[in-house]
Protein backbone atom coordinates (compact mmCIF):
# COMPACT_ATOMS: atom_id res chain seq x y z
CA UNK A 1 0.00 0.00 0.00
CA UNK A 2 1.19 3.50 -0.82
CA UNK A 3 2.25 5.21 2.43
CA UNK A 4 0.21 8.28 1.42
CA UNK A 5 -2.94 6.21 0.94
CA UNK A 6 -5.10 4.02 3.18
CA UNK A 7 -7.91 1.75 2.00
CA UNK A 8 -10.26 1.10 4.92
CA UNK A 9 -13.23 -1.28 4.81
CA UNK A 10 -15.70 -0.91 7.68
CA UNK A 11 -19.28 -2.26 7.84
CA UNK A 12 -19.37 -2.88 4.08
CA UNK A 13 -18.16 0.65 3.40
CA UNK A 14 -14.89 1.42 1.65
CA UNK A 15 -13.09 4.63 2.56
CA UNK A 16 -9.92 5.64 0.72
CA UNK A 17 -7.84 8.14 2.68
CA UNK A 18 -5.36 10.18 0.63
CA UNK A 19 -2.72 11.85 2.79
CA UNK A 20 -1.42 15.01 1.14
CA UNK A 21 1.10 17.77 1.61
CA UNK A 22 -0.96 20.93 1.14
CA UNK A 23 1.54 22.52 -1.27
CA UNK A 24 2.69 19.50 -3.25
CA UNK A 25 2.37 18.89 -7.01
CA UNK A 26 2.56 15.14 -6.39
CA UNK A 27 -0.40 15.35 -4.02
CA UNK A 28 -2.51 17.08 -6.68
CA UNK A 29 -1.63 14.38 -9.22
CA UNK A 30 -2.36 11.61 -6.72
CA UNK A 31 -5.76 13.06 -5.82
CA UNK A 32 -6.71 13.25 -9.50
CA UNK A 33 -5.52 9.71 -10.18
CA UNK A 34 -7.32 8.10 -7.22
CA UNK A 35 -10.65 9.84 -7.80
CA UNK A 36 -10.68 8.99 -11.52
CA UNK A 37 -9.57 5.39 -11.02
CA UNK A 38 -11.71 4.50 -7.99
CA UNK A 39 -14.94 6.18 -9.18
CA UNK A 40 -16.29 6.84 -5.66
CA UNK A 41 -19.83 7.92 -4.82
CA UNK A 42 -18.63 10.54 -2.31
CA UNK A 43 -15.58 12.85 -2.13
CA UNK A 44 -14.65 14.34 1.23
CA UNK A 45 -12.09 17.11 1.69
CA UNK A 46 -10.30 18.63 4.69
CA UNK A 47 -11.87 22.05 4.21
CA UNK A 48 -14.51 24.15 5.94
CA UNK A 49 -16.76 26.74 4.30
CA UNK A 50 -14.49 29.63 5.29
CA UNK A 51 -11.27 28.10 3.99
CA UNK A 52 -13.00 26.95 0.81
CA UNK A 53 -14.16 30.53 0.23
CA UNK A 54 -10.65 31.85 0.90
CA UNK A 55 -9.04 29.66 -1.77
CA UNK A 56 -11.81 30.24 -4.33
CA UNK A 57 -12.49 33.92 -3.51
CA UNK A 58 -9.16 35.44 -2.40
CA UNK A 59 -10.58 38.96 -2.87
CA UNK A 60 -12.50 38.48 0.42
CA UNK A 61 -9.46 39.89 2.25
CA UNK A 62 -10.44 43.29 0.84
CA UNK A 63 -13.51 43.30 3.10
CA UNK A 64 -11.41 43.04 6.28
CA UNK A 65 -12.18 45.73 8.92
CA UNK A 66 -9.16 45.74 11.25
CA UNK A 67 -10.78 48.09 13.79
CA UNK A 68 -13.79 45.78 14.07
CA UNK A 69 -11.46 42.77 14.47
CA UNK A 70 -9.62 44.44 17.36
CA UNK A 71 -12.83 45.63 19.06
CA UNK A 72 -14.20 42.07 18.93
CA UNK A 73 -11.05 40.76 20.62
CA UNK A 74 -9.95 38.74 17.58
CA UNK A 75 -6.53 40.34 17.04
CA UNK A 76 -4.61 37.26 18.18
CA UNK A 77 -6.81 34.99 16.06
CA UNK A 78 -6.33 37.05 12.91
CA UNK A 79 -2.56 37.22 13.37
CA UNK A 80 -2.31 33.45 13.87
CA UNK A 81 -4.49 32.82 10.83
CA UNK A 82 -2.43 35.20 8.69
CA UNK A 83 0.97 33.80 9.54
CA UNK A 84 -0.20 30.20 9.07
CA UNK A 85 -1.57 31.08 5.64
CA UNK A 86 1.56 33.04 4.78
CA UNK A 87 3.89 30.19 5.71
CA UNK A 88 2.07 27.76 3.44
CA UNK A 89 1.82 30.34 0.64
CA UNK A 90 5.55 31.10 0.79
CA UNK A 91 6.46 27.44 0.46
CA UNK A 92 3.86 26.99 -2.24
CA UNK A 93 5.31 29.87 -4.25
CA UNK A 94 8.71 28.17 -4.16
CA UNK A 95 7.19 25.05 -5.70
CA UNK A 96 4.73 26.68 -8.09
CA UNK A 97 1.55 25.57 -6.31
CA UNK A 98 -0.97 27.30 -4.05
CA UNK A 99 -1.98 26.06 -0.59
CA UNK A 100 -5.06 23.87 -0.88
CA UNK A 101 -4.69 23.16 -4.60
CA UNK A 102 -5.14 19.44 -3.99
CA UNK A 103 -8.41 20.11 -2.14
CA UNK A 104 -9.58 22.41 -4.91
CA UNK A 105 -8.68 19.73 -7.46
CA UNK A 106 -10.71 17.12 -5.58
CA UNK A 107 -13.80 19.35 -5.62
CA UNK A 108 -13.33 20.28 -9.28
CA UNK A 109 -13.12 16.60 -10.22
CA UNK A 110 -16.17 15.75 -8.10
CA UNK A 111 -18.16 18.41 -9.94
CA UNK A 112 -16.81 17.27 -13.32
CA UNK A 113 -17.72 13.62 -12.62
CA UNK A 114 -21.05 14.45 -10.92
CA UNK A 115 -19.90 13.00 -7.61
CA UNK A 116 -21.30 14.52 -4.39
CA UNK A 117 -18.66 16.15 -2.21
CA UNK A 118 -18.50 17.18 1.45
CA UNK A 119 -16.49 19.82 3.30
CA UNK A 120 -15.59 17.85 6.42
CA UNK A 121 -13.33 20.07 8.49
CA UNK A 122 -14.34 22.22 11.44
CA UNK A 123 -14.57 25.98 10.84
CA UNK A 124 -11.08 27.45 11.20
CA UNK A 125 -12.35 30.26 13.46
CA UNK A 126 -13.88 27.70 15.81
CA UNK A 127 -10.63 25.74 15.92
CA UNK A 128 -8.54 28.83 16.63
CA UNK A 129 -10.96 30.16 19.23
CA UNK A 130 -10.98 26.82 21.06
CA UNK A 131 -7.18 26.81 21.00
CA UNK A 132 -7.06 30.41 22.21
CA UNK A 133 -9.51 29.66 25.04
CA UNK A 134 -7.10 27.05 26.35
CA UNK A 135 -4.04 29.31 26.17
CA UNK A 136 -2.92 31.95 28.61
CA UNK A 137 -1.35 35.20 27.44
CA UNK A 138 2.18 33.80 27.47
CA UNK A 139 1.16 30.67 25.58
CA UNK A 140 -0.49 32.85 22.93
CA UNK A 141 2.62 34.99 22.67
CA UNK A 142 4.82 31.89 22.51
CA UNK A 143 2.74 30.42 19.71
CA UNK A 144 2.63 33.67 17.74
CA UNK A 145 6.39 34.14 18.13
CA UNK A 146 6.94 30.65 16.71
CA UNK A 147 4.50 31.24 13.86
CA UNK A 148 5.99 34.65 13.02
CA UNK A 149 9.50 33.25 12.91
CA UNK A 150 8.26 30.54 10.52
CA UNK A 151 6.43 33.11 8.39
CA UNK A 152 9.42 35.41 7.86
CA UNK A 153 12.21 32.84 7.68
CA UNK A 154 14.28 32.91 4.51
CA UNK A 155 15.09 29.21 4.64
CA UNK A 156 13.98 27.37 1.52
CA UNK A 157 12.75 23.80 1.23
CA UNK A 158 13.38 21.69 -1.83
CA UNK A 159 10.52 19.73 -3.33
CA UNK A 160 12.20 16.53 -2.12
CA UNK A 161 12.28 17.88 1.45
CA UNK A 162 8.63 18.88 1.18
CA UNK A 163 7.60 15.42 0.01
CA UNK A 164 9.45 13.97 3.01
CA UNK A 165 6.87 15.72 5.19
CA UNK A 166 4.37 13.11 4.01
CA UNK A 167 6.37 10.28 5.57
CA UNK A 168 4.61 9.11 8.69
CA UNK A 169 7.72 9.04 10.88
CA UNK A 170 8.58 12.64 9.94
CA UNK A 171 5.05 13.76 10.83
CA UNK A 172 5.07 11.87 14.12
CA UNK A 173 8.24 13.74 15.08
CA UNK A 174 6.62 17.07 14.20
CA UNK A 175 3.47 16.31 16.18
CA UNK A 176 5.57 15.16 19.12
CA UNK A 177 7.48 18.45 19.14
CA UNK A 178 4.24 20.43 18.91
CA UNK A 179 2.80 18.43 21.80
CA UNK A 180 5.79 19.29 24.01
CA UNK A 181 5.79 22.93 22.94
CA UNK A 182 2.09 23.65 23.54
CA UNK A 183 0.07 20.52 24.47
CA UNK A 184 -3.29 22.31 24.55
CA UNK A 185 -2.80 23.69 21.03
CA UNK A 186 -1.74 20.31 19.68
CA UNK A 187 -4.88 18.74 21.15
CA UNK A 188 -7.15 21.35 19.57
CA UNK A 189 -5.46 21.71 16.18
CA UNK A 190 -4.73 18.04 15.60
CA UNK A 191 -6.40 15.52 17.94
CA UNK A 192 -9.84 17.14 17.95
CA UNK A 193 -9.78 17.62 14.22
CA UNK A 194 -8.85 13.96 13.68
CA UNK A 195 -12.04 13.05 15.52
CA UNK A 196 -14.09 15.75 13.76
CA UNK A 197 -12.90 14.78 10.29
CA UNK A 198 -13.53 11.08 10.94
CA UNK A 199 -17.07 11.77 12.15
CA UNK A 200 -17.91 13.97 9.16
CA UNK A 201 -16.39 11.51 6.69
CA UNK A 202 -18.48 8.73 8.22
CA UNK A 203 -21.65 10.84 8.31
CA UNK A 204 -21.23 11.86 4.66
CA UNK A 205 -22.39 8.39 3.64
CA UNK A 206 -21.49 6.58 0.45
CA UNK A 207 -20.54 2.95 -0.05
CA UNK A 208 -17.21 4.06 -1.49
CA UNK A 209 -15.68 7.36 -0.40
CA UNK A 210 -12.42 9.16 -1.14
CA UNK A 211 -11.26 11.50 1.63
CA UNK A 212 -8.50 14.02 0.88
CA UNK A 213 -6.79 15.04 4.15
CA UNK A 214 -3.45 16.27 5.39
CA UNK A 215 -1.08 13.34 5.79
CA UNK A 216 -0.64 14.08 9.49
CA UNK A 217 -4.31 13.29 10.14
CA UNK A 218 -4.41 9.87 8.49
CA UNK A 219 -3.65 7.59 11.43
CA UNK A 220 -5.88 9.57 13.80
CA UNK A 221 -8.80 9.55 11.35
CA UNK A 222 -8.41 5.80 10.79
CA UNK A 223 -8.48 5.13 14.55
CA UNK A 224 -11.63 7.21 15.05
CA UNK A 225 -13.37 5.67 12.02
CA UNK A 226 -12.79 2.21 13.48
CA UNK A 227 -14.27 3.29 16.82
CA UNK A 228 -17.32 4.85 15.15
CA UNK A 229 -17.91 1.73 13.03
CA UNK A 230 -17.70 -0.43 16.17
CA UNK A 231 -20.12 1.88 18.04
CA UNK A 232 -17.40 2.73 20.55
CA UNK A 233 -17.57 6.40 19.62
CA UNK A 234 -20.37 8.66 18.41
CA UNK A 235 -20.25 10.50 15.10
CA UNK A 236 -21.95 13.45 16.83
CA UNK A 237 -19.15 15.99 17.27
CA UNK A 238 -21.30 19.05 18.00
CA UNK A 239 -19.53 19.41 21.36
CA UNK A 240 -16.29 20.13 19.49
CA UNK A 241 -17.89 23.28 18.05
CA UNK A 242 -18.47 24.82 21.47
CA UNK A 243 -16.04 27.50 22.65
CA UNK A 244 -15.14 26.63 26.27
CA UNK A 245 -15.65 29.49 28.73
CA UNK A 246 -12.77 30.67 30.86
CA UNK A 247 -12.50 28.62 34.01
CA UNK A 248 -12.56 30.08 37.50
CA UNK A 249 -8.77 30.22 37.64
CA UNK A 250 -8.61 31.94 34.26
CA UNK A 251 -11.10 34.60 35.37
CA UNK A 252 -9.26 35.21 38.65
CA UNK A 253 -5.80 35.27 37.03
CA UNK A 254 -6.56 38.50 35.16
CA UNK A 255 -7.14 40.28 38.45
CA UNK A 256 -4.08 38.98 40.34
CA UNK A 257 -1.54 41.50 39.02
CA UNK A 258 -3.75 44.63 39.33
CA UNK A 259 -4.82 43.60 42.84
CA UNK A 260 -1.18 43.06 43.87
CA UNK A 261 -0.11 46.45 42.48
CA UNK A 262 -2.99 48.34 44.11
CA UNK A 263 -2.44 46.47 47.39
CA UNK A 264 1.26 47.37 47.46
CA UNK A 265 0.58 51.06 46.77
CA UNK A 266 -2.20 51.21 49.40
CA UNK A 267 -0.01 49.35 51.90
CA UNK A 268 2.75 51.84 51.17
CA UNK A 269 0.38 54.70 52.03
CA UNK A 270 -0.46 53.27 55.45
CA UNK A 271 3.02 51.92 56.13
CA UNK A 272 5.24 54.78 54.94
CA UNK A 273 3.00 57.71 54.17
CA UNK A 274 1.56 59.52 51.17
CA UNK A 275 4.91 60.55 49.69
CA UNK A 276 6.17 56.97 49.44
CA UNK A 277 2.84 55.79 48.11
CA UNK A 278 2.85 58.51 45.44
CA UNK A 279 6.44 57.62 44.51
CA UNK A 280 5.41 53.96 44.10
CA UNK A 281 2.44 54.95 41.94
CA UNK A 282 4.60 57.08 39.65
CA UNK A 283 7.21 54.31 39.37
CA UNK A 284 4.56 51.79 38.33
CA UNK A 285 2.99 54.18 35.79
CA UNK A 286 6.40 54.91 34.26
CA UNK A 287 7.46 51.26 34.05
CA UNK A 288 4.11 50.02 32.79
CA UNK A 289 3.46 52.88 30.37
CA UNK A 290 7.03 53.20 29.09
CA UNK A 291 7.37 49.54 28.12
CA UNK A 292 3.95 49.55 26.43
CA UNK A 293 4.97 52.69 24.54
CA UNK A 294 8.31 51.07 23.67
CA UNK A 295 6.44 48.15 22.10
CA UNK A 296 4.55 50.59 19.89
CA UNK A 297 7.72 52.53 19.10
CA UNK A 298 9.46 49.32 17.95
CA UNK A 299 6.59 48.93 15.47
CA UNK A 300 7.22 52.50 14.22
CA UNK A 301 3.75 53.45 15.37
CA UNK A 302 2.33 56.94 14.98
CA UNK A 303 3.38 59.34 17.82
CA UNK A 304 -0.23 59.47 19.01
CA UNK A 305 -0.34 55.65 19.13
CA UNK A 306 2.81 55.71 21.27
CA UNK A 307 1.23 58.29 23.60
CA UNK A 308 -1.98 56.25 23.82
CA UNK A 309 0.08 53.16 24.71
CA UNK A 310 1.79 55.04 27.53
CA UNK A 311 -1.42 56.49 28.96
CA UNK A 312 -3.58 53.44 28.29
CA UNK A 313 -1.30 50.80 29.85
CA UNK A 314 -2.05 51.68 33.50
CA UNK A 315 -5.78 51.96 32.73
CA UNK A 316 -5.74 48.56 31.02
CA UNK A 317 -3.94 47.02 34.01
CA UNK A 318 -6.61 48.19 36.45
CA UNK A 319 -9.35 46.84 34.15
CA UNK A 320 -8.36 43.38 32.82
CA UNK A 321 -11.41 43.32 30.54
CA UNK A 322 -9.68 45.75 28.20
CA UNK A 323 -6.10 45.80 26.99
CA UNK A 324 -3.60 48.46 26.06
CA UNK A 325 -3.14 46.67 22.73
CA UNK A 326 -6.78 47.44 21.92
CA UNK A 327 -6.24 51.17 22.55
CA UNK A 328 -2.98 51.35 20.61
CA UNK A 329 -4.06 49.17 17.68
CA UNK A 330 -7.33 51.03 17.11
CA UNK A 331 -5.55 54.39 17.38
CA UNK A 332 -2.99 53.35 14.77
CA UNK A 333 -5.64 51.98 12.40
CA UNK A 334 -7.75 55.12 12.83
CA UNK A 335 -4.90 57.53 12.08
CA UNK A 336 -3.26 55.48 9.34
CA UNK A 337 -6.36 53.97 7.79
CA UNK A 338 -5.73 50.71 5.89
CA UNK A 339 -5.78 51.13 2.11
CA UNK A 340 -7.21 48.81 -0.52
CA UNK A 341 -3.70 47.63 -1.43
CA UNK A 342 -3.05 46.72 2.22
CA UNK A 343 -5.94 44.25 2.11
CA UNK A 344 -4.96 42.98 -1.33
CA UNK A 345 -1.34 42.36 -0.30
CA UNK A 346 -2.09 41.19 3.23
CA UNK A 347 -1.21 37.52 2.91
CA UNK A 348 2.00 38.30 1.02
CA UNK A 349 3.16 41.18 3.23
CA UNK A 350 2.92 39.11 6.40
CA UNK A 351 5.67 36.83 5.05
CA UNK A 352 8.42 39.44 5.54
CA UNK A 353 9.43 41.95 8.21
CA UNK A 354 9.49 44.73 5.61
CA UNK A 355 6.00 43.80 4.44
CA UNK A 356 4.61 43.69 7.99
CA UNK A 357 5.87 47.21 8.65
CA UNK A 358 4.68 48.50 5.26
CA UNK A 359 1.18 47.07 5.47
CA UNK A 360 -1.10 49.19 7.67
CA UNK A 361 -3.23 46.21 8.70
CA UNK A 362 -0.32 44.09 9.88
CA UNK A 363 1.34 47.11 11.52
CA UNK A 364 -1.81 47.72 13.58
CA UNK A 365 -1.84 44.05 14.56
CA UNK A 366 1.83 44.15 15.51
CA UNK A 367 1.25 47.26 17.63
CA UNK A 368 -1.68 45.48 19.27
CA UNK A 369 0.62 42.59 20.18
CA UNK A 370 3.84 44.35 21.21
CA UNK A 371 2.18 47.10 23.24
CA UNK A 372 0.32 44.38 25.15
CA UNK A 373 3.55 42.46 25.74
CA UNK A 374 5.31 45.65 26.83
CA UNK A 375 2.58 46.54 29.30
CA UNK A 376 2.61 43.03 30.72
CA UNK A 377 6.40 43.11 31.16
CA UNK A 378 6.11 46.49 32.85
CA UNK A 379 3.71 45.04 35.40
CA UNK A 380 5.90 42.05 36.15
CA UNK A 381 8.91 44.32 36.67
CA UNK A 382 6.85 46.74 38.79
CA UNK A 383 5.78 44.22 41.41
CA UNK A 384 9.27 43.36 42.76
CA UNK A 385 10.29 47.01 42.35
CA UNK A 386 7.36 48.26 44.46
CA UNK A 387 7.86 45.51 47.01
CA UNK A 388 11.53 46.46 47.25
CA UNK A 389 10.58 50.05 48.09
CA UNK A 390 8.57 48.84 51.07
CA UNK A 391 10.54 45.89 52.34
CA UNK A 392 14.02 46.47 50.92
Amino acid sequence: MNDTRMNITLNDREIILIGTAHISKESIDEVSEVIRDSNPDMVCVELDEGRYASITQPENWQKLDIIKVLKEGKGFLLMANLVLSSFQRRLGNELGVKPGDEMRKAIELAKELNIPYSLCDREIQTTLRRAWARCGFWSKSKLLASLLSSAVTTEKLSEEELENLKKQNELDDMMGELSKFLPSVKETLIDERDQYLAAKIWASGGKKSVAVVGAGHMSGIKAHLEKIAANKESDDVSALNIIPPSGGIGKIAGWIIPVLIVALIVFGFFQAGADVSLHMLLRWVLLNGSLAALGTLICLGHPLSILVSFIGAPIATINPFIGVGLFAGITEASIRKPRVQDAQNLSNDVSSIKGVYRNRITKALLIFLLSSVGGMLGNFISIPSLAGTLFG
